[in-house]
């Protein structure tokens, strides 16, 4: 559908498309010099900066003389909507179109439009000005050292925040919209001459093909395409830090940016990225080894170690010295369950507090994980409901999987396979399902590139950014597979 040249039909037309809503707004006015030139605004009510639309549109259509502008050939509705456009009205970005389709989304966006008697065409006025979250540290990265910037819901300032770390003609945003309904912008950000183009483009064919009425938030963008929908592991990563994002790029990734939500999608994503910290890149490289390592470590105790005091206790006493296996022998007198049920019903309430204390306000919600997990705890060793060995055992395991927030629906899941398996099968079990889940695990791909690849590399530049950090200048060449360009310095240092 288009517009006609005759502004009432025109300014008909759109209030009975948006009959019943009261945040759309019709300004009518003529100029002040020549009546025949009439006008209609319509914009969006909180989605616009009314002082751009006051001053440098009303006033200054309401008050140009138009016999004192010179306009180029002969005079027509065209040459007329050009000159208004080159010449009056001010804004950052004016552009003028019939389509009524094309004119509403601007609109709906925070675009203001300008409507003239006798022409066919609409002006679209960027005027943007929505309430937006200032900018402040993100709430799921924490760091000690480094950007205390976070991203907003605001795509238009996720992307300057990126902008101003990486200042290269090379970084491109191509924009799109996704959702029938609700338009949802989104923006494909990558590197030129470090992203490869493949991945660049098989993103895009994916994204092109998700039918749905509408995104808000990019977790709805991730379910579509990944590339293992059923996987408990992520094949796509995410963050909200703007240098996390600039240091992916720089490594080739891609990464997605989507209205109305902070956290912004990383492609491709590999099993190690759980494990590396953005502020590992910061401190010391001894430090920051030692830190991986531990986290390493946290990854086998969090999805082992129910499984392994079960097997051993319940099939393999002889594992266990005699002093050590009396003290939990007599530590279980009077237990009425089985071991595993033990285990399952501890690891269950653990899981019962961890989630009443993320989604409580956060005082409330620390006096609830803390409080609760001693005095249920205490409670159920005394009435000889759990024995204290457990307690001790899912408390660690506990711990653990807090070491990779990322990774706790991984946690919940595979440590209850690897418990169930252990009690099926002692110590056999448990070697079957880790054997299983390194299997699996190596079977799975992102965007074409094997999930295990640093890890199932041992040449010397592959393994320099995996369980260790190297010393910056001796990380001199990319992660392979991932990009274009392997070379990050030009001078290496051997």
């Amino acid at each position: 559908m288009e517009f006609s040249n005759n502004l009432n039909k025109n300014v008909t037309m759109l209030k009975q498309i948006f009959n019943g809503d009261d945040t759309i707004k019709f300004r009518e006015f003529e100029n002040r010099y020549n009546r025949n030139l009439k006008f209609c605004i319509v914009f969006a009510d909180g989605m616009i900066n009314k002082e751009i639309v006051d001053e440098h549109i009303i006033e200054k259509l309401m008050n140009i003389n138009m016999e004192n502008i010179n306009i180029s050939g002969p005079v027509s509705p065209q040459t007329i909507i050009d000159t208004l456009i080159k010449k009056v009205v001010i804004a950052g970005d004016l552009k003028k179109n019939s389509s009524l389709d094309e004119v509403l989304d601007g609109m709906l966006y925070g675009d203001t439009i300008v409507l003239i008697d006798g022409m066919a065409e609409a002006i679209i006025a960027d005027t943007k000005g929505w309430p937006v979250r200032a900018i402040d540290e993100p709430p799921s990265e924490k760091a000690v050292r480094g950007s205390r910037e976070g991203f907003t819901e605001s795509i238009m300032t996720n992307t300057t925040l990126i902008r101003r770390r990486i200042k290269n003609k090379d970084l491109k945003f191509n924009f799109m919209e996704i959702g029938t309904k609700t338009k949802t912008k989104i923006a494909i950000c990558y590197v030129e001459g470090l992203a490869r183009e493949e991945i660049v483009k098989e993103l895009r064919n994916r994204l092109s093909n998700i039918d749905i009425d509408g995104i808000l938030e990019s977790e709805y963008i991730e379910e579509y395409i990944k590339d293992a929908p059923f996987s408990l592991f992520k094949t796509i990563g995410n963050t909200e830090s703007p240098d996390v994002v600039a240091g992916k790029l720089l490594d080739g990734r891609v990464t997605v940016l989507c209205d109305g939500t902070p956290f912004v999608l990383t492609i491709p994503f590999i099993f190690l990225e759980y494990f590396q910290v953005y502020e590992d890149y910061y401190n010391n490289y001894i430090y920051s080894s030692f830190n991986r390592m531990l986290r390493f470590l946290a990854f086998f105790l969090g999805v082992s170690v129910p499984a392994l005091y079960v097997a051993v206790t319940a099939y393999h006493q002889e594992l266990i010295q005699t002093s050590l296996l009396l003290s939990i022998y007599s530590s279980r007198l009077g237990i009425p369950f089985p071991i595993v049920v033990e285990a399952v019903i501890m690891l269950i309430g653990f899981e019962i507090l961890r989630e009443a204390g993320t989604r409580l306000p956060k005082p409330i919600g620390q006096a609830v994980s803390i409080v609760g997990a001693l005095i249920l705890g205490d409670a159920a060793v005394n009435a000889r409901i759990i024995s204290a060995p457990m307690v001790i055992v899912v408390a660690a395991t506990g711990i653990s999987s807090f070491l990779i927030p990322k990774m706790i629906g991984v946690f919940i899941v595979v440590r209850f396979i690897f418990l169930i398996l252990a009690a099926l099968l002692g110590l056999y079990g448990y070697m079957f399902g880790v054997m299983g889940l390194f299997i699996y695990l190596v079977s799975l791909r992102s965007f074409g590139v094997p999930y295990m690849i640093s890890i199932s590399d041992l040449k010397l530049h592959d393994i320099r950014d995996t369980a260790i950090r190297a010393p910056m200048w001796l990380m001199n060449v990319r992660p392979k597979l991932i990009t274009k360009n392997k070379i990050r310095q030009d001078k290496i240092r051997s």
